[in-house]
């Protein structure tokens, strides 16, 4: 069987705070340590495609995401995003019709913040999810996968919700 590939994109989940300034902004993954920390036994290929927030991502760097699972080895990928525009990279993911499992997630709170982030539990059930999904493409918060065309942000409780 072939590794799970993991793309990062970005997004809350990879975000530092800075003490100082109180911005947040990017500097390196977090997935390494969160593998680690999670004693993930799992064949993981992790490539960073890009590190912004999804507010700020383009067409173009959407095509590099599709691109990318399109030319993956892997059956079976997991995307870190922002949660803000995760649902429309998933429609446009879909578009594409890619015969792989993918399953984007991402964090309300970034991982750095420490036990009051969601990214490691939503890492986590990603990976669970990856593995057992047919083809097609989900999102997978709060513990929940939702196929990306029956899921919705809801902006007034930070979580997903079926629509």
């Amino acid at each position: 069987m072939s590794p799970i590939q993991v793309f990062v994109t970005g997004g809350t989940f990879d975000k530092e705070y800075n003490y100082i300034t109180g911005q947040l902004y990017f500097k390196d993954s977090h997935l390494h340590e969160m593998f680690d920390r999670g004693r993930c036994t799992l064949d993981i290929d992790l490539k960073t495609l890009m590190m912004v927030d999804s507010m700020e991502m383009t067409d173009p760097d959407r095509e590099m995401i599709v691109y990318a699972c399109k030319k993956s080895e892997s059956s079976r990928i997991v995307i870190t995003h922002g949660t803000d525009t995760m649902v429309q990279t998933a429609a446009i993911i879909a578009q594409h019709k890619i015969d792989k499992t993918i399953v984007l997630t991402g964090a309300m709170i970034p991982y750095a913040f420490g036990n009051s982030s969601d990214g490691f539990f939503n890492l986590g059930a990603s990976l669970a999810f990856v593995q057992i999904l047919p083809p097609g493409v989900f999102i997978a918060m709060n513990g929940r996968f939702f196929a990306w065309d029956t899921v919705i942000k809801n902006t007034k409780t930070g979580f997903f919700e079926e629509l």
